[in-house]
C-alpha cells in the first residue's frame, strides 16, 4: 500500500512537472512563431524586389504590408515586426503614386519610429536606412514630412551601427549626390560597392551594389 501510494505520487509529480515545463515552453514556443512569420515576410520581400520588375510589385507589397501590420498588432511590442511593417511599406509606397504613396510613406515611418524606441539599434540599423530614405524621398512642406536634415542624421545613426553596410552606404551617397556633395558621395558609393552582403540579405544588397557601381560612374 504504501509502495503504490509512492508510485501515485511520483507519477503525479512526474505528470506536474510535465505540465509546467510544458507550459514554460509556450512563450518560447510563441516567440519561435513570430519570427519565423518575419522571416517568412522578409524572404518574401526580398523575391518581390530582386525578382519582380519595378511597377508589378504593387499587389505583392500590399498583401505582405496587411501581413506585417498584423503581426504588429499581435505583437505591439516586438521591435523587428515594426521594422519589417516599415521596410515593406516603404517599398509599397514607391510603386503608388499621389496620396496611396503617401499614406503608405506615413504607415512606414510611424513604424520604424515606433520599432526604434523598442530597439535603440533598430534592428542592426535598417530601421534607420529606411527611415534616411523615406525622410529623403518624400515630399516636404505642407504635403509630407520630407526633410533633408532628417535624412542625414537617420543615415548618420545607421553609419554608426553598421559603417560598412552596402545599403546605408548606397542610400547616403545617393542622399548626398542629389545634395551636390559629390566628393562624399562617391566615397559613400565606393564604400556600398566593396560593402559585404549580409547572409540573410544576400539578393537585395547585391542589388544595390550593382546600383551603387551604376551611381560611382556618374559620379
Amino acid at each position: 500500500m504504501f509502495r503504490r501510494r509512492l508510485l501515485n505520487t511520483a507519477k503525479g509529480l512526474s505528470l506536474s512537472l510535465g505540465l509546467s515545463l510544458g507550459l514554460a515552453a509556450l512563450p518560447l514556443a510563441a516567440a519561435h512563431a513570430w519570427e519565423a512569420r518575419v522571416e517568412g515576410m522578409k524572404n518574401h520581400w526580398e523575391r518581390l524586389i530582386t525578382e519582380q520588375p519595378e511597377g508589378e510589385r504593387r499587389e505583392g507589397l500590399k498583401s505582405l504590408a496587411g501581413q506585417a501590420e498584423r503581426l504588429v498588432a499581435e505583437h505591439p511590442d516586438e521591435a523587428l515586426p515594426r521594422v519589417w511593417h516599415g521596410i515593406i511599406e516603404a517599398s509599397h509606397a514607391r510603386e503608388r503614386s499621389g496620396l496611396g504613396a503617401l499614406s503608405s510613406a506615413r504607415a512606414a515611418r510611424d513604424a520604424l519610429e515606433r520599432a526604434v524606441e523598442l530597439d535603440p539599434r533598430g534592428a542592426d540599423g535598417s530601421a534607420y536606412v529606411t527611415l534616411g530614405a523615406l525622410y529623403d524621398r518624400v515630399p516636404g512642406g505642407l504635403v509630407g514630412f520630407g526633410d533633408s536634415g532628417t535624412a542625414e542624421r537617420m543615415f548618420q545613426q545607421a553609419l554608426s551601427i553598421r559603417p560598412e553596410g552596402i545599403d546605408v552606404n548606397f542610400y547616403y551617397a545617393a542622399f548626398l549626390a542629389e545634395e551636390g556633395r559629390r566628393d562624399e558621395a562617391r566615397e559613400h558609393a565606393r564604400r556600398a560597392v566593396e560593402g559585404e552582403a549580409r547572409p540573410d540579405r544576400d539578393a537585395s544588397d547585391e542589388a544595390l551594389r550593382e546600383e551603387a557601381r551604376a551611381l560611382l560612374e556618374r559620379l
